[in-house]
């Protein structure tokens, strides 16, 4: 690894803890309200500013998520009493649940196994055969790379999808990894086999990017869906993920947002209201529940149009592809050279 790279990050992850630190401090002595909120304030500013820090489109993208969005969304509901974060938490534990996407699985003493392991929720996706696997299909599709010019548009963006989401997953299980090894303790799974999603209610609640679903939930669905009902609370929520995901374009690219991105969640949004207004009536008329099969493929073929017209774009025009999959291959290249190290 460039030592700037390393220098970079180590610096961060000290800058980082101490902010989290700070905040925990804070929140110890501080009720939940305006007054934290205001204190906390600097530490919100911090984490947005901080990815800037990188020059790798990469890392710049990756500090965005787990700090910008996350992290940030993690502090204000912290300031107001809610959310993963909690003062009590050993200091460590709180600096890892402030800067990564983790969600503790807190298991009370004299719990039998079985309880303990339901109360973790679905199995974990951080094997190592699913982590080795997921190497290999990276390394895979990173060699058909030097091919892509030839390929049709289309296999392209496939091969795009199923990068993103097995680095996604390598990402978010390293974080977990790491955790367990310093804290020795569970955390929740962040991805469910988002691929055998049968509704975008299955795909987005229960399967895809859990810790992100679990921070709208607490910080825009449950406020929005009290005031204003539960589609008002779902389209909020959509909206709010799109803008942070127009966030992180413009970490990634550092140039404006193009407003794809909440085009597209504002879609599946409006979408997933559609959805459970059709599921009412297609039960009230006591009609049989498709084929699990036929919804599966329903689904992926819907994914694949929408994304491919509104997610990818900004990912690949004026040749940020070529950017991103040589920083894809110097990331693989690091990570086999420190595991033959």
């Amino acid at each position: 690894m460039d030592l700037r790279l390393r220098d970079s990050i180590l610096l961060v992850s000290l800058a980082v803890s101490t902010a989290a630190l700070y905040a925990r401090a804070v929140s110890s002595r501080v009720r939940p309200g305006p007054t934290r909120l205001a204190m906390l304030l600097p530490v919100t500013i911090f984490f947005a500013a901080i990815p800037l820090v990188f020059s790798s489109a990469l890392l710049r993208c990756a500090a965005a998520l787990f700090l910008a969005w996350l992290g940030t969304f993690k502090v204000v509901l912290l300031a107001v009493g809610g959310g993963p974060l909690d003062p009590t938490l050993p200091a460590l534990q709180f600096v890892l649940t402030t800067a990564l996407p983790i969600e503790l699985v807190i298991i009370p003493s004299g719990v039998h196994p079985d309880k303990a392991r339901s109360m973790a929720g679905p199995a974990s996706t951080s094997s190592l055969a699913s982590f080795t696997s997921k190497v290999a299909v990276i390394a895979t599709i990173t060699r058909l790379y030097k091919y892509f010019h030839e390929m049709h548009l289309y296999v392209r963006l496939v091969l795009y999808g199923v990068h993103v989401w097995c680095s996604m997953e390598l990402l978010f299980a390293g974080a977990a990894a790491a955790c367990r090894g310093v804290l020795g303790v569970e955390v929740k799974p962040q991805f469910d086999k988002p691929y055998l999603a049968t509704s975008l209610q299955d795909f987005w609640g229960r399967r895809w990017n859990l810790p992100v679903s679990a921070i709208l939930r607490a910080s825009v669905y449950d406020p929005v869906r009290a005031r204003a009902g539960k589609e008002a609370g779902i389209v909020a929520t959509f909206v709010v993920s799109g803008l942070m995901h127009e966030a992180l374009v413009y970490y990634f690219t550092l140039e404006p947002p193009t407003g794809e991105m909440v085009a597209f969640f504002l879609l599946h949004g409006v979408c997933r209201v559609a959805e459970d207004w059709c599921a009412r009536r297609w039960t009230a008329r006591g009609w049989p529940a498709p084929p699990r099969h036929v919804a599966r493929v329903l689904v992926l073929l819907f994914f694949m149009a929408t994304s491919f017209s509104l997610i990818f774009p900004p990912v690949y025009r004026k040749g940020r592809e070529e950017m991103l999959l040589k920083e894809s291959a110097e990331a693989l290249e690091a990570f086999f050279a420190g595991v033959v190290v």
